[in-house]
């Protein structure tokens, strides 16, 4: 049984998979052909994206893949779950920040609700000029298409980390540190089975932090709590969406939250996914 692993410059950020199985090359390829055409769908930086095409023409049914229906879909349900602490509707609020590019279409609002996303078979309507930024999410799911790729191929184990949206699958486990706002990096035991991931919320005006690149962008009235935020899961998509609510979360409300949507949020020391 071979293992291999490789990396390369996707998602924004470095995308590192690794495979062990009779064939680990051809998985590996196969996870990152996923990851490739998860950025061409998903991305907010390219105009010629699916995102971009959709966010460009509001009130229209654009054509999308079956998998950009899947991940507005599950977007629009956390924010509806989250009560609108996590909110892909803000890409307007970023454009405006100069945080994220405008590729035209109208002048967009700050900010819509979960309603504004209109989808049905392999198409997709923004009922307002809202601008859909799919960064809380997308990278996560990306990954999550990669371990299925690694699957499909052959491979008996394998582990997709996307700048810090980490997941593990098969007999194999991975030691797991976080990376602090200080710099330090705090042991959090090991990962199998399972998916983490991890973002920082600053105080208003800080700096940007090239560690945590994201902005995050929190509901009126209810600014994050500073601190780098992880959350475990299933999967690496609802990883990397409930960190986003465990920053805008009530410290009372916060890990029942999380807990609530399908996460485990972490804390200082190691856990263990807890059983299905």
């Amino acid at each position: 049984m071979r293992e291999l692993r490789r990396m390369r410059p996707l998602l924004g950020t470095f995308v590192e998979v690794g495979a062990r199985g009779l064939n680990p090359a051809k998985a590996l390829d196969a996870a990152f052909d996923c990851i490739v055409e998860a950025q061409a769908r998903w991305s907010f930086q390219d105009p010629d994206s699916e995102l971009s095409r959709l966010n460009a023409r509001p009130g229209q049914a654009v054509p999308v893949h079956r998998q950009t229906v899947r991940v507005l879909r599950l977007a629009g349900a956390l924010m509806h779950g989250s009560g609108g602490l996590f909110d892909c509707t803000v890409g307007g609020a970023l454009v405006s920040q100069g945080v994220l590019p405008d590729h035209g279409g109208p002048p967009p609002l700050a900010r819509g609700d979960a309603s504004d996303i209109e989808t049905g078979h392999r198409w997709a309507r923004l009922r307002r000029p809202v601008r859909v930024t799919l960064d809380g999410i997308a990278k996560g799911l990306a990954v999550d298409a990669a371990i299925m790729a690694l699957r499909k191929t052959g491979a008996q184990a394998g582990w997709v980390n996307a700048g810090g949206d980490l997941r593990v699958w098969g007999d194999m486990a991975l030691p797991l540190h976080r990376r602090e706002a200080d710099g330090r990096l705090t042991p959090l035991g090991a990962l199998r089975g399972a998916a983490v991931a991890s973002s920082r919320a600053q105080s208003p005006g800080a700096a940007p932090d090239p560690c945590f690149p994201g902005r995050l962008v929190a509901p009126p009235g209810r600014p994050p709590q500073p601190g780098v935020w992880t959350v475990m899961a299933r999967t690496a998509w609802r990883a990397d969406a409930l960190t986003k609510v465990a920053a805008c979360a009530t410290p009372v409300d916060r890990e029942k939250l999380v807990a609530m949507l399908g996460g485990f949020l972490l804390g200082g020391q190691a856990h263990a996914m807890p059983s299905a």
